[in-house]
């Protein structure tokens, strides 16, 4: 099972925990607090994983449902609008109703509709992730991506001082690959096992993804790899070498 199909059945299975959870909520008594703070507190702490990775931006608001407000004036009873969850996990109660106008302010409310509200919250939250999965994980790979991209050309500068052919093969490799991956985002068929820089440059240029002017230049660059990787009348040059690691680095930050 990939991330991906990982990270959709721990939604999932969160997504149906929170169900029964809600239901302990709505029917908690006095003494049934232990039960539903036990089972509560377990699903919070992994659900606050998910929604960190997935929806960063909603942390906050997700954390708001739970936890009380160290700012939250209480020195005339806490309003239904103030109340968490972990008021409810303590057993506070509260005074005056949001959600039901026909209470009197001296009453105290039924602080399980309360707490079910704010778990609610929290699942609807979780529910509008999943949509986001594709999204968070494409921006995750292609981080990691760069960033080995970015060292392995590091590697290839100083292959420069040691041996022209083996920077330049790996300055290759490293286009190579990204061109492969730029093949496979836009869902273009590679009809060799092994294909070639030449291979992929032009479908990707039929395809629309980069004009001629980056075909012509990927071209180049593919012609100094071979010089590089194959014996050939001549040895490359240096700065063709390095004029072969700079255009690689130019063609990854351009092409996606």
């Amino acid at each position: 099972m990939d991330k991906r199909e990982e990270l959709k059945k721990a939604l999932g299975e969160l997504t149906g925990k929170a169900e029964e959870i809600l239901n302990l909520a709505a029917n908690a008594q006095k003494g049934d607090f232990l039960r539903f703070g036990a089972e509560y507190q377990n699903w919070y702490t992994m659900a606050l994983k998910v929604v960190e990775v997935l929806a960063n931006d909603r942390l906050g608001e997700f954390i708001s449902y739970y936890k009380i407000n160290p700012k939250r004036q209480s020195s005339t009873g806490i309003d239904a609008q103030d109340y968490v969850i972990q008021d409810f996990i303590m057993g506070t109660n509260v005074r005056s109703s949001i959600f039901d106008s026909s209470f009197d302010s001296s009453w105290t409310i039924d602080t399980s509709k309360v707490t079910a509200v704010r778990v609610h919250n929290q699942l609807q939250i979780l529910q509008s992730l999943e949509t986001r999965i594709d999204s968070v994980l494409s921006d995750v790979q292609g981080s990691l991506l760069a960033e080995l991209q970015d060292k392995e050309l590091e590697t290839a500068e100083e292959l420069l001082k040691i041996n022209l052919r083996s920077a330049g093969s790996l300055a290759g490799v490293i286009l190579e690959n990204h061109l492969q991956k730029v093949m496979q985002n836009h869902n273009i068929p590679i009809s060799k096992k092994n294909p070639t820089i030449s291979d992929m440059n032009d479908p990707l240029k039929s395809n629309n993804i980069y004009d001629v002017p980056i075909w012509r230049k990927i071209q180049y660059l593919a012609d100094i790899r071979n010089l590089c990787s194959h014996k050939k009348d001549r040895e490359p040059t240096e700065a063709e070498v390095k004029e072969l690691i700079s255009g690689v680095n130019e063609i990854i930050k351009k092409v996606f």
